[in-house]
């Protein structure tokens, strides 16, 4: 099983900037034998931050909104779908291309050798 890494621009929202920056570049990371459920959401740079958030609730999150424990996932409109992360620092929002989410999800089905949901 290989580790399955993709770099994407996303909008990053949290309540100490309380504005949309505009585009960033995140960095999407699925390793299966670190943990199979995980995938981990990154901002690489000076302010680094990570984010663990279940495969299986991104996937939900494409195509309804769900939650579990202290993040949400939603579709926002046609072509985006905005993840949502509570902690006692605050909230933060990364919002992502849909398509770059889901080709991302597609490929760590191929690395954890699972059948693609439909």
């Amino acid at each position: 099983m290989s580790v399955i890494e993709q770099y994407a621009r996303a909008h990053i929202v949290t309540e100490v900037l309380e504005e949309d920056r505009g585009a960033v570049s995140v960095v999407l990371r699925y390793d299966p034998e670190q943990d199979p459920r995980l995938v981990r959401v990154g901002t690489p740079g000076a302010g680094a931050r990570e984010w663990a958030v279940e495969r299986e609730l991104l996937e939900r999150g494409l195509r309804t909104p769900a939650g579990s424990g202290e993040v949400r996932v939603w579709p926002c409109g046609r072509v985006q779908v905005v993840v949502e992360f509570h902690s006692a620092q605050g909230v933060s929002m990364v919002q992502f291309e849909t398509k770059t989410l889901a080709r991302f999800l597609r490929r760590t089905h191929v690395a954890a050798a699972e059948p693609v949901p439909h």
